[in-house]
């Protein structure tokens, strides 16, 4: 074979591995928009409003004849949703695994999140049980379907790509969110001109996020291709087949030492972005509209913030900008606590603060991980990654409806997240991660 061939040969796999790098790019485009505008922006607000008005004099609301505060309902139903996820994710994991058919699965997680989604349209009165049980659907269909997305990074991007890509698709998820989060604000404000109630305004954003998703996840499902594996002796379960992971990543103790410092941090900031917009809301009093501003500012400088992140990990390596970008973290989320109620341009600047760290940490901390999976195991380990990102992050909003029960004061509540932050850099940075690829199986990138 000719010099000429095999440089043919490479160009044309560089090419296809560049599509599918776009294909890829586009399922965050996809499905951020349901994190920014339903889980981060409206649903928390519309959904405590509407258990609001369902609740009895003492405010309490009894689904399954429990009694929980009107304020706590969202934040229970997040930690619910995980439960949920947990249960799913090994499953659709080891199938990845063991099939090699990730685009299915990937479809069937995708649509029934996106059909949950969309169905929330239907949410108002006093239908508080019917929006908690599609919000459970939603947020654990996108858990599920972050698996097996996840899982491509490692196939589709080389190692020394991988800070890159994986900054690139949280830009993209977070120019998507702020383009949509445009038009939700237009016909918010502007409720009334376009014939439709505040509510009914809500409704129609909620569902369209919904929509959005479901259409744009079809670029993904055309681009990305699946890999066919070794299969292995007969079907196994998947809470088998996690055990199994685990037990291989006893084998792998640094990886597992990531994984739980991840787990802290990611925990605080999971619940950040679910629980905001009812701190902004129900604690410091302000409007929906200046709620969806400062998302909105949130989600154009994590686009900026993902890009430089990725940048500065080229030159300091990913560990240590995650590092920083958890000091961050814990300095704003403290400062949090003390902002004045009814004063927007504070909460603005705390938003900015936010913005520029959010994308960045989640984006290196995907592809630090990518460089921890052994080779044939991707779907596997990014299972577990999964649930330290998701499914795992359960004891956040748990503490936080928690305290709000306990206390009435979500000061108090935003308090405690800061802790995740402090102790998850102390964890991170015990982890000496050139020896950790080396011991997963993998070469060892010039700037880690």
């Amino acid at each position: 074979m000719g010099i000429g061939t095999v440089r043919a040969q490479a160009d044309d796999e560089a090419a296809d591995r560049r599509r599918e790098q776009r294909g890829w790019y586009f399922y965050d485009w996809a499905c951020s928009v349901y994190s920014t505008s339903v889980l981060t922006v409206f649903l928390g607000p519309y959904l405590t409003s509407v258990a609001r008005s369902a609740a009895d004099a003492d405010g309490f609301v009894h689904p399954l004849g429990i009694p929980v505060r009107a304020g706590s309902f969202f934040a229970y139903c997040v930690s619910a949703s995980v439960i949920l996820a947990i249960l799913v994710m090994p499953v659709a994991g080891a199938a990845a695994d063991r099939t090699g058919r990730r685009k299915p699965l990937l479809a069937a997680a995708a649509y029934t999140g996106a059909a949950a989604t969309t169905a929330l349209f239907l949410l108002d009165g006093h239908r508080y049980l019917l929006g908690g049980v599609l919000l459970i659907v939603a947020n654990a269909s996108v858990a599920v379907s972050m698996v097996l997305y996840n899982s491509y990074l490692p196939l589709i991007a080389p190692p020394e790509e991988r800070d890159a890509v994986s900054s690139r698709g949280w830009a993209f998820g977070y120019a998507a969110g702020s383009l949509v989060l445009v038009a939700n604000l237009v016909l918010f404000t502007a409720h009334d001109s376009f014939g439709v109630s505040e509510a009914q305004a809500v409704r129609i954003c909620l569902a369209s996020a919904g929509l959005w998703w479901g259409v744009f996840t079809l670029v993904p499902l055309r681009r990305l291709r699946d890999r066919r594996t070794s299969p292995t002796a007969g079907p196994v379960p998947g809470w088998r087949r996690l055990a199994a992971t685990i037990r291989d990543m006893r084998s792998k103790p640094l990886t597992l030492a990531f994984l739980l410092a991840y787990l802290v941090y990611n925990d605080g900031i999971q619940t950040v972005i679910s629980q905001a917009s009812v701190y902004g809301s129900e604690e410091l009093g302000l409007s929906q509209s200046t709620l969806i501003t400062a998302v909105l500012m949130v989600q154009v400088l994590a686009v900026a913030g993902a890009l430089g992140m990725g940048r500065l990990a080229r030159t300091y390596g990913a560990q240590r900008t995650i590092l920083g970008s958890l000091v961050a973290w814990t300095l704003t989320l403290g400062a949090g606590y003390f902002l004045p109620a009814g004063a927007p341009v504070w909460f603005f600047v705390l938003a900015a603060g936010i913005g520029l760290v959010l994308g960045g940490s989640q984006a290196l901390s995907r592809s630090l991980f990518s460089h921890l999976v052994p080779p044939g195991k991707e779907a596997e380990y990014f299972s577990a990654y999964e649930m330290s990102d998701r499914g795992m992050s359960w004891l956040g909003p748990l503490l936080f409806g928690i305290t709000y029960q306990l206390t009435g004061s979500y000061r108090d509540a935003i308090l405690s997240l800061v802790a995740f932050f402090a102790i998850g850099f102390a964890l991170l940075a015990r982890v000496p991660v050139r020896r950790a690829i080396q011991d997963a199986g993998n070469p060892v990138p010039d700037r880690i």
